[in-house]
């Protein structure tokens, strides 16, 4: 059994997550029971379901649990580095579905559209991070990007950062998004003075800044329609 723990073929029918999963279905599921497919084995007389459900417990939550490193998640009896490698496996790749732009050019028509290609990286993140989306000349996606990581509180970016990506993209226009790790999308003073200092770098560069949005907790605050740019 691997790490002398319990694996989900040990479980009753009526308990394993990957029977249900393919007869009903993963909607079906709860987060213990994903995250136990994941994990797949449990460690010492406890099944993978009642680990994923105390890992769930420990750290309140699938959204504490995609924020937390590597050794925070190894380091709860039970889990260590392999499970902890596969969880954080299955977090990033969901992130990176959630924010793919591959197939069909996705096209930003107003702040909702660029929310959403951002909004499930940016908005767990412990530090302050601007993305730029570069866009084409029909505002198709050329490129989602991370262009810089900042701090917990400090302001995530220079012009200079932003617009040396903007040309090496060859985009037409972009839009920039950043988060707030409180949670809470109000632009700071600092975001709006940064606002006004990429849409004169924007202008002299010929590459216009369209929008800058702000990511919280699941919401976001387009400074363009809060009339602050």
């Amino acid at each position: 059994m691997g790490e002398h723990g319990l694996v989900i073929r040990d479980l009753p029918a009526s308990e394993r997550p990957r029977e249900r999963l393919e007869q009903y279905g993963p909607e079906s599921l709860s987060n213990a029971e994903l995250l136990a497919i994941v994990i797949r084995v449990g460690s010492r007389g406890e099944s993978a379901v009642r680990l994923a459900e105390r890992l769930l417990s420990q750290f309140g939550g699938l959204a504490a649990i995609a924020r937390a490193r590597i050794p925070q998640l190894s380091s709860l009896p039970g889990v260590g580095l392999a499970k902890a490698a596969q969880v954080k496996a299955a977090f990033e790749l969901g992130k990176r579905l959630a924010t793919s732009v591959d197939g069909p050019k996705a096209v930003v028509r107003g702040a909702s559209d660029a929310a959403a290609l951002v909004m499930e990286d940016l908005r767990h993140r412990q530090q302050e991070c601007l993305a730029a989306i570069f866009l084409d000349v029909r505002n198709q996606v050329i490129r989602v990007r991370i262009v810089t990581v900042g701090t917990l509180t400090g302001s995530p970016a220079h012009p200079r950062e932003v617009f040396r990506e903007a040309l090496a993209q060859g985009c037409a226009s972009l839009i920039v998004c950043h988060n707030h790790p409180s949670g809470d999308p109000t632009p700071s003073k600092e975001d709006i003075a940064l606002t006004a200092r990429l849409v004169q770098a924007g202008e002299l560069m010929g590459v216009p800044l369209l929008d800058h949005i702000v990511i919280g907790a699941g919401r976001y605050v387009s400074l363009k329609e809060a009339g602050k740019m």
